[in-house]
């Protein structure tokens, strides 16, 4: 199922979707011109499992060396497909969060998702030396939020059943739940088999923002 928007209106304007949405457009446009220097760029603001986790043991977790990669590379995608796909994501499910929040609080719980998601990711794998890199972790905890706050929201969704393409409404504690599901079952697959995907940084991410939100609870805030 591919979600198409959500019922759910909003009473703010959603600056801080619209500015992650602009910043990640920004990066894609700067990585679509790196040309040759595109893989250095990669291997410079990407994750790298083994590398991060190699210097926390020498550096300490707090240093710049180590953090900065967990925040730069939610910024980055690996090809249109990914950066559409996430960012069509963020608009649909970002404002209602955004909105509960507020514009501070949406962005730090935003990047503080994120970053959980990258360390779950990195834990998952420590031995990697391939970059992770895109705002999926951190669209998950959005994703999270949302499910907290609002499970009965209807999602519309197009769903395509082979030859069969037609349109579905479902709660968003249905389509999040099978969403959330599926990023579990496919980390423990990866886990097996191998895979490019990563899934715990998904699944990480969804339960940081879930859980998250039953901590600051469900009313939060509004501005």
């Amino acid at each position: 199922m591919i979600p198409l928007r959500d019922v759910n209106p909003t009473r703010i304007t959603p600056f801080v979707t619209w500015a992650l949405i602009a910043a990640c457009t920004w990066v894609f446009v700067q990585e679509w011109l790196a040309g040759p220097a595109l893989d250095a760029m990669i291997d410079r603001h990407a994750l790298i499992p083994a590398r991060m986790l190699g210097l926390a043991r020498k550096l300490g977790p707090l240093h710049p060396e180590v953090f900065a990669p967990l925040l730069s590379s939610q910024f980055l995608h690996a090809g249109l497909g990914h950066f559409a796909g996430n960012m069509w994501f963020l608009w649909i499910f970002g404002d209602n969060v955004e909105e509960r929040l507020g514009h501070v609080g949406f962005l730090a719980f935003y990047l503080a998702g994120g970053v959980f998601a990258g360390l779950a990711h990195a834990f998952s794998d420590a031995g990697s030396v391939v970059p992770t890199l895109g705002a999926s972790g951190a669209i998950a905890a959005v994703m999270g939020a949302y499910i907290v706050l609002h499970p009965r929201a209807r999602v519309e969704s197009l769903v395509i059943l082979g030859f069969a393409i037609t349109t579905l409404s479902v709660p968003a504690f249905v389509y999040l739940g099978i969403w959330a599901g599926m990023q579990l079952l496919l980390g423990l697959i990866s886990d097996a088999s191998g895979g490019g995907v990563a899934w715990w940084a998904h699944a990480g991410g969804f339960a940081f923002g879930a859980g998250g939100m039953v901590v600051l609870g469900r009313r939060g805030r509004r501005r």
